[in-house]
């Protein structure tokens, strides 16, 4: 039976600047949860734009697991997508501040307590997420991306406020989409040739008017090495006051 550990008085739940910072709990109002499944989304909802980090630990071997945590955005509430590799108990630690703060050290606001009964479901790293991934633009389609995905005939549909071109790059071959209006661009392609040559790909968006879209900033790396897994289940992104979105994988399989 796994232990529950023993944590510092006052660790549990909102921290000091999580008021003054405008946040709620909604989906998980207690910070200690008895999850029966390894694929948890706790929801938090912000009333300010705001930026996130998370660490989630393993409490019995302290092992920073935090490459199984995506926290995305949409409209006023951040959804933290937690994946646990087995059953045990797990510190989930959220860090905010306004997204307009160029402080690069966020306070820790929130902490939970996860006890994970059972791992039944396969769990794979998300995607790296840099400083622009906040909220506006998400990724439809694909879901998962992995060493066993069908790579022909890749449905991409993805949501780019104010994107003026949107584009995968892999090996300077451009898989140009086509706007669809309100925001949303899709298209249709294979990436089938790119299998085991640790291609790099990337997705990028232009938002100046101008048909290059070069001058972009890495947001999002769907793969970080050649045997990294990616599941995007449904992740959003997006920036504020950028000129590009540049999502970036290494396809090694």
């Amino acid at each position: 039976m796994d232990k529950k550990p023993e944590l510092p008085e006052g660790y549990l739940g909102p921290q000091d600047r999580f008021a003054e910072l405008g946040l709620e709990t909604l989906s998980h109002p207690e910070p200690e949860i008895t999850a029966r499944d390894n694929h948890l989304e706790i929801k938090i909802k912000a009333k300010t734009h705001v930026k996130f980090t998370t660490q989630l630990i393993n409490c019995r071997n302290d092992k920073d697991l935090s490459k199984y945590v995506f926290a995305q955005t949409r409209e006023s509430v951040v959804h933290f997508l937690v994946h646990m590799p087995e059953s045990d108990y797990y510190k989930l630690q959220l860090y905010c501040l306004p997204a307009a703060d160029p402080s690069k050290s966020l306070p820790n606001v929130y902490n939970y307590l996860i006890h994970c009964t059972r791992a039944l479901q396969p769990v794979y790293p998300f995607p790296k997420q840099y400083a622009q991934w906040k909220d506006g633009c998400f990724i439809e389609e694909p879901r998962v991306l992995h060493t066993n995905s069908k790579l022909t005939n890749i449905n991409w549909q993805v949501k780019v406020p104010n994107a003026k071109a949107v584009a995968v790059i892999a090996e300077g071959e451009w898989h140009h989409f086509e706007d669809r209006g309100h925001d949303m661009w899709t298209a249709k392609f294979d990436l089938d040739k790119y299998r085991g040559k640790n291609s790099k790909v990337t997705l990028s968006a232009n938002f100046q008017g101008a048909e290059e879209i070069r001058n972009c900033d890495i947001i999002l790396k769907l793969l970080q090495c050649l045997d990294d897994l990616c599941s995007i289940n449904h992740n959003f992104c997006s920036w504020q006051n950028q000129n590009a979105l540049h999502a970036a994988a290494c396809i090694g399989f």
